[in-house]
Formats: structure tokens, C-alpha cells, sequence
């Protein structure tokens, strides 16, 4: 009886803590920087960039359309970004205390590793020449979020947020990873005190 409760809680331990890797690895990279010197504390308002929330950047293939990506990311862009404000204090307003912009960037990464491609270019190894041969192939798209806050025409707080998405990702994910990358991006946003 004790060694089969030992072996449950092994597995769960188990299960656990792949679990928790998963999830880690399921994270969004994010990173931010602000001014120093601007006084957040003073800050109470915030509003859209008038002349434009934002701007789309695809370099992913010719048949990229970044005003039809616009279209469908951005709604859920200023839902998120309207509803993390209100959860900083901050209340919509114009003219505002601070102007936001956001970017979203979208592009493919790719990374490739070759039979040898580590190994110094010296006989002394005893190995024949050989063709190069890929050995490891990875193609992701890479979205980037970017969030600017303004006062007075300067950015004061920036932050970026980044992942890789696999290619063949549901809409509904991909509005779920915009959501979650506004919530971390402006859950470090300076606190006011």
C-alpha cells in the first residue's frame, strides 16, 4: 500500500513538473524600459495616438497583407490595452497624460544546423570531407508586440513582446497571444504608489 502511494506521488510530482515546463516554455518573452525621470505617479489619463493606434510590419512572403492583419488584430489590441489601463488606474481621456502606439512585426525565423558545422576546419580530427547535410530544420513565424506610451511627443515606456508562433496557429490562439502579451507587457508598467 505505501509503495503504490509512493509511486502515485511520484507520478504526479512527475506530471508536475512536466507540466510546469510546458508551461514556461509556452511563455512570452517580454521587456521593457522607461524613463527614469518621468514621474508615472502624475500620470492619470491615457488616450489612442490620434492620428494613428498603430502600425502592422510584415517580412514573412510577397503575399503578406499588413493592412488585412491590421484588421484583425487590432480590435483585440485596444480591447486588451483599454481594459489593462483601467486596471492601472488609468482612465481614458483627451488630451491625455499618455499616448499610446503599438507595432506589431511579424516575420520568419529560421534556424538550421549542418552535419559538421561545429567541428574546426583541421585534418588533425581524421575525419574525410564530407558534404555538408542539414541535420536540424526549424521554421517559425516571430510576432513582436510593441507598446509605446508618450508624453509631450516622447516615448517615456516601451515594451516589447515576443514569441514564435508556429505557422499553422488557430485565430483563436493568436488572440489569446495578443491578449496575454498586452497583460505581461503592462503588467510592468511603473507602479503607482
Amino acid at each position: 500500500m505505501i509503495a503504490h502511494r509512493s509511486r502515485l506521488t511520484l507520478v504526479a510530482a512527475l506530471g508536475a513538473v512536466a507540466m510546469s515546463t510546458h508551461a514556461l516554455s509556452a511563455r512570452i518573452d517580454v521587456k521593457v524600459e522607461f524613463d527614469k525621470k518621468f514621474d508615472f505617479k502624475a500620470a492619470r489619463t491615457w488616450a489612442w495616438d490620434p492620428e494613428k493606434r498603430g502600425d502592422v510590419k510584415m517580412a514573412r512572403t510577397k503575399y503578406d497583407d499588413p493592412d488585412a492583419m491590421r484588421g484583425r488584430a487590432e480590435p483585440i489590441i485596444v480591447d486588451a490595452v483599454t481594459a489593462e489601463m483601467a486596471r492601472r488606474g488609468l482612465q481614458p481621456a483627451f488630451p491625455a497624460d499618455l499616448v499610446v502606439t503599438y507595432y506589431l512585426l511579424m516575420t520568419t525565423s529560421l534556424s538550421a544546423q549542418t552535419l559538421g558545422q561545429f567541428l574546426p576546419a583541421v585534418s588533425e580530427w581524421g575525419l574525410p570531407p564530407f558534404e555538408g547535410a542539414t541535420q536540424s530544420l526549424e521554421m517559425m513565424n516571430r510576432g513582436s508586440l510593441v507598446l509605446d506610451l508618450s508624453a509631450n511627443s516622447q516615448v517615456v515606456w516601451r515594451g516589447v513582446a515576443q514569441k514564435n508562433i508556429k505557422v499553422d496557429t488557430d485565430d483563436r490562439k493568436r488572440e489569446k497571444l495578443l491578449r496575454d502579451a498586452v497583460r505581461d507587457l503592462l503588467a510592468k508598467y511603473p507602479a503607482r504608489r
